[in-house]
């Protein structure tokens, strides 16, 4: 093989590793694909928020740490949800629940007045295909996606989460 040749494939498996975007869990990769039911029983899919910065929040009703950043995201929520971003279009929360009890579930949506639309759980409880796909080993954890589906931040809590929603503003 001549040098250019093995140059030329040298430089073609660099780009692909630079530019691939296969879904991953680091920042910088494209979000997993992730599809629940809600607790209508109606299959809910990550992919189909469309051009906003996405919250994907692992959490569960039996979690007191849970529980107590829920007021923090509601606040979230209210503030951002119409904001307009350098890359997205409003604000949205996707929780995912770690809960095996779809009653106990269902019962801290109401009591925390989590009033956004997309709330899922296979009711897997630590064994979620979600959070095992996101490798989460401590709740409450989050991940933040820009409008492309990109994963920006991590594990933004209490005001972390609302600085950060400020700087990625228009």
């Amino acid at each position: 093989m001549t040098r250019l040749n093995t140059l030329v494939i040298i430089s073609l498996l660099f780009s692909n590793i630079i530019f691939s975007q296969e879904p991953g869990i680091e920042i910088g990769d494209k979000a997993i694909e992730l599809s629940y039911n809600n607790p209508n029983g109606e299959e809910m899919n990550l992919s189909d928020i469309k051009n906003k910065l996405v919250l994907i929040d692992f959490w569960a009703s039996w979690c007191g740490p849970c529980r107590r950043e829920n007021p923090n995201l509601v606040d979230a929520y209210k503030k951002y949800h119409k904001t307009k971003f350098k890359d997205g279009k409003g604000f949205e929360i996707y929780s995912l629940s770690l809960d095996k009890s779809e009653t106990a579930w269902i019962k801290a949506i109401g009591q925390d007045q989590l009033f956004w639309e997309y709330h899922v759980s296979d009711l897997g409880g630590w064994q979620s295909e979600g959070s095992q796909k996101y490798n989460i080993r401590s709740i409450p954890s989050n991940v933040l996606i820009n409008g492309k589906g990109i994963i920006i931040a991590k594990n933004l809590k209490g005001q972390a989460l609302h600085r950060f929603l400020d700087s990625q503003k228009k």
